[in-house]
């Protein structure tokens, strides 16, 4: 474990960066989950109910998750804010004495850009702590009904989104990916369904079942389940845009009447040490 000094600050060489959330008032990082306010965790909900300045990510986070807050609570949205705002916003409610959740979609930790957030409070010595969310893959899960683990069917779930403005590295591409035939979830790249949906057949097949889910957990969510070849044409159809995720895997294509392999866990054969 690296040293720190008094302020807990650690050396700029550490190889380990750990958050300040040993001291008092830290910002907390919340994860909102999907969109359904009643999906956000117990902890997240508390922390947005003590805050006085909540910053939601207002492109994606719904303000039905602002109903935790307190009335007196100052909420900003930061849809249109840079970088250099939400900090500056940050670095003042907490001068005041104010305690600040930066409310994030999903999951914090999954194409949340909080690291180079994280980074400038270091730099300022402003302690921080996240509190982890639901992300979209598994209410999208939830709302297909799957497991994306089956045994001898896939014991590996691949997240990942297309190159777009923003680049992947060349030996993440979602082609290389894809040769895996692993489940799938495909984030921030409804928006090419057409290069999604040729890349995904090249590997699982045209015939492979598939699936788009729009806004999980949400009122408007809507449910797609259809084959790769069809894919693309059937999200034009429902002029689904953004703020939805694409499933593939063989797991899509296991029914009740068709499941053959059963976990070892529940097997009256298999014992283990809870279970002579």
């Amino acid at each position: 474990m690296p040293t720190q000094d008094k302020k807990g600050n650690i050396p700029n060489n550490s190889a380990f960066r750990i958050p300040h959330s040993a001291f008092p008032n830290p910002v907390l990082f919340v994860g909102a989950g999907p969109g359904d306010p009643e999906l956000i965790t117990v902890k997240g909900q508390k922390a947005l109910m003590d805050a006085d300045l909540v910053i939601f990510a207002g492109s994606l986070v719904p303000e039905a998750l602002l109903q935790w807050t307190r009335p007196e609570a100052t909420s900003l949205s930061s849809a249109s804010m840079t970088l250099e705002q939400i900090i500056e916003a940050i670095a003042a409610a907490r001068s005041a004495g104010k305690r600040v959740v930066r409310l994030h979609t999903g999951d914090p930790s999954l194409y949340g850009a909080i690291f180079e957030q994280m980074a400038e409070l270091q730099k300022r010595e402003i302690p921080y702590k996240v509190i982890p969310g639901v992300t979209a893959a598994f209410a999208a899960a939830a709302a297909l009904g799957i497991e994306y683990t089956l045994p001898e069917i896939s014991q590996t779930l691949i997240l990942t989104r297309m190159a777009g403005r923003t680049p992947v590295p060349q030996n993440e591409d979602l082609a290389s990916l894809a040769k895996h035939q692993a489940s799938m979830a495909i984030y921030l790249s409804i928006s090419m369904i057409d290069d999604v949906a040729g890349i995904l057949a090249d590997s699982y097949g045209e015939d492979s079942s598939c699936a788009v889910v729009y806004r999980a957990s949400q009122p408007e969510e809507k449910i797609i389940v259809t084959r790769l070849k069809d894919l693309a044409e059937k999200v034009k159809t429902e002029k689904i845009t953004k703020q939805a995720l694409i499933v593939v895997g063989k797991t899509l294509e296991v029914n009740a009447n068709d499941l053959v392999y059963k976990s070892k866990l529940y097997d009256k054969n298999f014992k283990h040490g809870f279970r002579k």
